[in-house]
């Protein structure tokens, strides 16, 4: 019988996303959560993935100083919508301009992670992208999938967990959760390199 066998150090999830949380429970292992105060204004001429990369390392290195014996995962996600990057739309009015203007287009959502040890100072990155085509659907369709799924804190105001999924044509990942906001195939990997998961027999 193979079982996990996991090793005793803390790990933190610098997020307060209630989607990487799920995502994160979902591998078994104790965790805490910290609310990183990072500043998400991206830099002049920035480019999408560079901006999710930047943020996802911040806050892992903005919990650090309390924890300095501990695995700390840090993640963010930018939708890039033609090399220029698209955000939460915050309210209704702003998720249906979203979703009106990517009708029958494609974007490629960037996921990117920064697992670190604060205990040693190293650092793992990585970033994973998922392309999504949406579909065209009626104004009435739209306006109604956003009474009921309420997506304003998603980029490209579609949840691919919930609802939204019916608002895309197609999504192309080798990562499934990556859309979701936290890939954990590419995550696990940089776990085991931390010696966080090890299988055994």
């Amino acid at each position: 019988m193979v079982t996990l066998e996991i090793v005793m150090r803390s790990i933190v999830l610098a997020s307060t996303s209630p989607y990487r949380r799920q995502l994160l429970a979902r591998l078994r292992v104790a965790f805490e959560i910290d609310a990183p105060a990072v500043d998400e204004t991206p830099l002049p001429l920035e480019l999408p993935r560079a901006i999710a990369q930047r943020l996802a390392r911040n806050k892992a290195l903005a919990v650090e100083p309390r924890h300095r014996d501990a695995i700390i995962i840090g993640a963010d996600q930018v939708a890039d919508d033609d090399g220029q990057p698209l955000g939460k739309p915050g309210d209704h009015a702003a998720a249906l301009e979203q979703l009106q203007s990517l009708q029958g287009r494609t974007v490629v959502f960037h996921t990117a992670l920064a697992v670190l040890d604060s205990a040693s100072g190293q650092l793992r990155e990585d970033s994973v992208p998922t392309t999504v085509r949406f579909r065209t659907l009626p104004r009435a369709v739209l306006d109604a999938y956003l009474r009921l799924d309420t997506p304003y804190d998603c980029a490209g105001a579609a949840k691919a967990e919930s609802l939204g999924i019916m608002l895309l044509e197609s999504v192309q990942s080798d990562d499934p959760t990556a859309l979701i906001g936290l890939p954990l195939i590419r995550l696990t990997t940089l776990l085991m390199r931390n010696d966080v998961l090890l299988p055994v027999a």
